[in-house]
């Protein structure tokens, strides 16, 4: 018997006697489960993922393939709004809905220090934004003005960001763009007044033109609402020389134009795989 299988042997001995101690409980409502950072049944069952029909650009959820609108014969849907003014990035997609249930996952990890729900979420993630993460070259996390990031310790995008680059394998810049001055909650505001929030918002560091230059970029964040912030940043990063910027969160808020989000399809996919299984 080798070193390497002795180890082996006494890690797994020792993760037993740790679940034996101390077993594993859901990250939402603290049930016994058979594995550490995972999520219950119950509560997996009330998250609704996004899945198809979604917009190709943007990837708002729609109820039915009718709320969509062909831009050409047999291409992909999009919504109204990407076909009337078509965002800065290329594409964006997003594991949950933004409704109760993924904010009991999402609210712990960006105000009360809940790190060990990165994994889960950027395993998710990872699934939902697979097309995106195989084309991308680097990955960028949307940033907190430094007071507010004083203030909560630590990026929550960012935590998601290093995740994502350890799950695929693909580089991640955290300090490359930067908010250079701090924006108004844009919470209430219309998308039209979000989008002036935000302009002239966030920059480069020093230096990070030649980072980016030619590359194709993912654009990493918690929760995309209008897609105001994700269009201010790939409008910086595209400035500065990226060839391209798609978009990849753990959530995203649905049109309210289209339908409530608790009534939207979801595309289930099975407890034993990726959510609950192995790294992606």
């Amino acid at each position: 018997m080798d070193n390497r299988t002795v180890w082996q042997g006494l890690r797994q001995a020792g993760m037993a006697a740790v679940d034996l101690l101390l077993p594993p409980r859901c990250l939402v409502c603290a049930e016994l489960v058979p594995t550490d950072g995972t999520v219950c049944a119950a509560c997996f069952r009330e998250m609704t993922l996004i899945g198809e029909p979604q917009c190709h650009c943007c990837g708002v959820p729609f109820l039915h393939s009718g709320q969509g609108v062909r831009t050409m014969a047999g291409g992909p849907l999009h919504c109204q709004r990407c076909t009337n003014n078509p965002p800065a990035y290329r594409q964006a997609r997003a594991a949950w809905i933004y409704d109760k249930a993924s904010r009991r996952l999402l609210l712990p990890l960006k105000y009360a220090d809940r790190t060990e729900l990165v994994k889960p979420l950027a395993r998710q993630m990872a699934f939902a934004g697979r097309e995106l993460l195989a084309r991308a070259e680097l990955l960028v996390p949307v940033p907190l003005h430094f007071r507010r990031l004083l203030s909560r310790k630590y990026n929550q995008a960012g935590l998601l960001a290093k995740r994502l680059s350890r799950v695929s394998g693909v580089p991640w810049a955290p300090d490359l763009l930067r908010r250079r001055r701090s924006t108004p909650a844009l919470g209430g505001l219309s998308a039209g007044e979000r989008i002036a929030a935000l302009e002239g918002a966030f920059r480069l560091a020093g230096g990070g033109a030649a980072r980016i230059a030619g590359r194709r970029l993912l654009l990493v964040d918690d929760v995309m609402t209008s897609g105001a912030t994700a269009r201010a940043c790939a409008e910086a990063l595209l400035a500065a020389g990226a060839a391209s910027v798609d978009v990849l969160a753990a959530a995203r808020v649905p049109d309210p134009t289209l339908a409530d989000g608790a009534d939207l399809p979801s595309r289930r996919i099975p407890l034993d795989r990726d959510w609950q299984g192995n790294d992606v």
